[in-house]
């Protein structure tokens, strides 16, 4: 594979159970802080989840769902370099891609209780600006002024990982000159009671890589980075490598085949080898089989000494928000020469013999990969750098 060429991250801002602003999420981050809480919703049997700790500003606009609020709330860290590069490329040249695996679901959920309850649906129910899952990315674009391509990559876990993907290729292509790439996830019954019915959500908090762990806990939040053609920013995407190994609806390949594949075409697009990578934050989920499939890939690619983490235990798993609330994780990584501690992984499954940090620890990173491994064999790992 030839390698890419490398584009600035020029501005990221992110809300989640940790908080919401970039600031709050960082200093609980590094401080080892979970935001692993109680749900927010009643549901008929016991978890925790990662609910944010206070609910967003109310989005005066016919989208006006959770999710986008929180994508508004995560936009505000950053929406004056986003204008400004609106103004300065062109409002055809600035794209947006989001993924999003709930949309305005929990819109439709509460139009039915109330529906079930009263017998009417409730004023103001509007599903066609509200419900479907593009909904998110148009109104953005239509916020911000930006008129380039919009569109929703809706691939489970993978998701926003994917956006970032699709950023590359729109640059790659000449397609824009600068990209809104994330993703936004909600807490709503159909995602909790979904995991709960395939058994794998757990009673407690997650605890990824951890002996003993039982389980996901679901979070929700919000994550956006603005890559550009060119510009100032701490940070690279260096590469971003895909795979579908389509080995189960839900379940990982337990051999890791996928994984390796979008690792290495990570490594590859970057034109790196992968002695480079400096720090992984792992897909982890905290399941015993999906922390076994990634950990034997990891080691397959990087051998055991590299610092690998889960920050699942943080802020629950972000679904399609993951992968670029992870790689955003990443970029504080890289800025702050830290790797936050993997929550939950004590004590540690021996059997997954990776280097996991308990703690955090000081590590000067160049490079950063990023996992996130959805449902269907959909594999996305993000390479960052920082910037020279």
């Amino acid at each position: 594979m030839t390698a890419g060429r490398p584009y600035p991250i020029t501005a990221y801002s992110l809300c989640n159970a940790l908080g919401l602003t970039t600031a709050e999420v960082a200093e609980a981050l590094f401080a080892g802080r979970s935001g692993l809480g109680p749900p927010p919703i009643e549901v008929p049997f016991e978890t925790v989840c990662g609910a944010l700790p206070a609910a967003p500003p109310a989005a005066l606009s016919r989208y006006d769902t959770r999710v986008f609020r929180m994508v508004l709330a995560a936009l505000e860290g950053m929406e004056r370099e986003v204008r400004r590069a609106v103004a300065r490329r062109g409002a055809g040249r600035v794209a947006v891609v989001l993924g999003t695996s709930t949309g305005g679901i929990e819109h439709t959920e509460d139009a039915w209780f109330e529906l079930r309850r009263t017998g009417r649906i409730p004023e103001g129910y509007d599903f066609l600006y509200r419900h479907p899952f593009h909904l998110v990315a148009e109104g953005l674009g239509e916020l911000l002024g930006a008129r380039g391509p919009r569109y929703v990559i809706s691939t489970a876990c993978s998701s926003s990982g994917k956006a970032l993907a699709s950023a590359r290729r729109l640059l790659d292509a000449g397609l824009a000159d600068a990209v809104v790439a994330g993703g936004v996830d909600g807490l709503c019954q159909t995602t909790l009671r979904g995991f709960h019915s395939l058994g794998i959500l757990s009673p407690r908090a997650c605890r990824p890589f951890g002996q003993g762990r039982d389980g996901i806990s679901i979070g929700e939040g919000a994550a956006l980075l603005l890559v550009e053609r060119d510009g100032d920013g701490t940070s690279l995407l260096l590469g971003v490598g895909e795979s579908a190994d389509g080995y189960h609806m839900s379940a990982p390949d337990p051999e890791g085949r996928g994984a390796r594949a979008a690792m290495l075409a990570a490594i590859a697009e970057a034109g790196l080898e992968p002695r480079d990578v400096d720090h992984v934050n792992a897909h982890g989920t905290g399941t015993p089989q999906n922390d076994a499939a990634e950990a034997r890939a990891i080691l397959e690619v990087l051998g055991d000494q590299v610092p690998v983490v889960s920050t699942k235990g943080y802020t629950g798993h972000l679904l399609a928000a993951g992968g670029a609330t992870e790689a955003i994780f990443g970029i504080l990584s890289l800025d702050r020469g830290l790797v936050p501690a993997s929550l939950g992984a004590a004590p540690c499954d021996e059997t997954v013999g990776m280097r996991i940090p308990l703690g955090c620890i000081e590590h000067a990173c160049r490079t950063v990969l990023s996992n996130s491994f959805g449902f269907g064999g959909s594999n996305a790992s993000v390479l960052l750098g920082r910037a020279p």
